[in-house]
């Protein structure tokens, strides 16, 4: 029996594409409720609109569907209630749309810290602001000599603003407590009405770290709408560009994880490595970042000239270096007391939460969109998906360094592959309202983008989830009875996206 089988009431949504939706009744919307604590699915993403709400769910058999539900007095059940996973997105959806989550136990704001001049503003009943916001309630934890330590927004480095709230007993944790939402951007509300020309660029400035990806997802998205299929060289120059991006992330992850262990000389080298990487993909397609370079129908760009060449060569060298650096990681005992044991998920709350990318491999959860899901041209192409079970710093090291080995192999034989042909073919509207929905691997998980594109093809609406909204969560489990003074080698093994939840 399908997903959507196991839901009662249900009524498909035509032109949804590639996966159903479905709007249900409460009832309804109470199964797929059941379906999630009782573990049989997972929560994909959790978005609003003026008078409705959304979910997209991932069965145990990789099955994907969404199912909707119609707000008819502006609220619906509580989600949260009984899945914890689903409890930011819920407060979000309540301060964007002022969509009220019947039975919620946290209504706190999330998004919304009183600085937008009014309140909902993508909801039907716009509200102007009600004066000075009120103090955020902190969680309490309560027991002997125990004290807090306020950490950000504002930060010492070049990093993101965000407010961490620990209680400690000495300089043991108690309870991290996170605040989101200083960099806000209004992405979604932005990308209402824009054409996909102006859409694009938007989307792939959800996260500038995952730029390709976020092209990447809205492109397929895109095209799943329309039923279009871009161009099999673009396909492939497709994926090349999200391997070069995930490469660049894991080597500037796994010199930031050493650095923050007081480990300098790994960093400096990865450095090196990620600033070979980045400009061989200036070379190859113009732009440090490929920031634009993946639109609806294919590539904006092809490859320049001696450009695969230049990858070859960066391929080459991180085959002859990053192995004496993984020696030196494995056998540096200073480095090793610090990330061994330190920060550990747990595989159960790794599974609970959907965690993707290294966050969930570390902790024993084997999703990755590109062999779980599958799309072009991985499904063609030969590779692993590492997988480890401690949950602890160390683990996901491993897995970015597995992972940068995996990333060598694809790039060799996408490169060998590579087809001739055309690297972009045109997009019309369909002259009706069209719906689509993608999952692309990220370097950091999986990147869900759902959207509605109106009958002329514009944005009607477009939902952006990154894969740290279910992974900063568990950095508050994962902190947990270590010191505070780990706290930033934890933050960095993780490296959630600020900017990708302040949508």
């Amino acid at each position: 029996m399908g997903l959507l089988d196991s839901i009662s009431h249900r009524d498909l949504v035509p032109n949804h594409r590639p996966w159903p939706r479905a709007t249900v009744s409460e009832e309804g919307w109470q199964v797929a409720v059941r379906e999630l604590v009782a573990g049989r699915a997972t929560l994909l993403g959790f978005w609003g609109e003026p008078a409705a709400v959304h979910m997209a769910l991932l069965a145990e058999a990789n099955e994907i569907a969404v199912v909707s539900f119609t707000c008819a007095d502006g609220s619906f059940p509580s989600v949260a209630r009984a899945h914890p996973p689903a409890l930011r997105l819920e407060r979000t959806i309540h301060d964007l749309f002022g969509l009220e989550a019947k039975g919620a136990g946290d209504n706190r704001p999330w998004l919304d810290h009183g600085a937008w001049g009014g309140r909902f503003p993508l909801g039907k009943n716009k509200r102007d602001s009600a004066g000075k916001a009120e103090p955020y309630r902190f969680l309490s934890a309560e027991g002997e000599a125990l004290h807090q330590v306020a950490v950000g927004p504002v930060h010492a480095g070049i990093i993101e603003p965000g407010h961490f709230r620990f209680t400690a007993n000495g300089e043991h944790v108690v309870r991290l407590e996170q605040r989101l939402g200083y960099v806000h951007k209004g992405i979604e509300a932005m990308l209402l009405g824009a054409s996909l020309d102006q859409a694009a660029p938007l989307a792939c400035r959800t996260s500038g770290d995952s730029t390709v990806a976020y092209g990447y997802a809205f492109a397929r998205a895109v095209e799943a709408a329309w039923q279009f299929e871009a161009p099999p060289r673009a396909q492939y120059l497709r994926a090349v560009t999200a391997e070069i991006e995930r490469l660049a992330n894991h080597f500037g992850d796994i010199g930031a994880i050493c650095n923050d262990a007081s480990f300098a000389l790994m960093h400096a080298q990865t450095g090196i490595l990620r600033e070979r990487c980045l400009r061989a993909a200036d070379s190859a397609f113009g732009h440090r970042l490929m920031m634009d370079l993946i639109v609806p129908g294919g590539v904006a760009r092809d490859i320049a000239p001696g450009g695969a060449d230049q990858i070859r060569q960066l391929v080459a060298e991180i085959q002859k270096v990053f192995p004496r650096l993984v020696e030196l990681y494995d056998n540096t005992a200073s480095l090793q007391d610090r990330t061994v044991t330190t920060g550990i998920v747990k595989g159960e709350y790794a599974r609970q939460f959907g965690a993707g990318g290294y966050v969930g491999r570390a902790a024993g959860r084997a999703f990755d969109a590109r062999r779980a899901v599958g799309y072009a041209p991985y499904d063609q192409l030969s590779f692993e998906v590492p997988v480890l079970d401690a949950g602890d710093v160390n683990a996901r090291v491993w897995i970015r360094i597995r992972e940068v080995e995996q990333s060598l192999r694809l790039i060799d034989q996408l490169l060998a592959r590579l087809p001739q042909g055309e690297t972009r073919i045109p997009i019309t509207p369909q002259g009706e309202p069209f719906e689509g929905v993608a999952l692309v691997e990220a370097f950091r998980g999986d990147v869900l983008i759902w959207l509605r594109l109106d009958a002329d093809g514009r944005i009607a609406r477009c939902h952006l989830r990154d894969a740290s909204w279910f992974q900063w969560p568990l950095l508050e489990t994962a902190i947990e009875q270590n010191i505070v003074a780990d706290f930033p080698l934890c933050n960095k093994s993780f490296n959630c996206s600020y900017s990708g939840v302040d949508l």
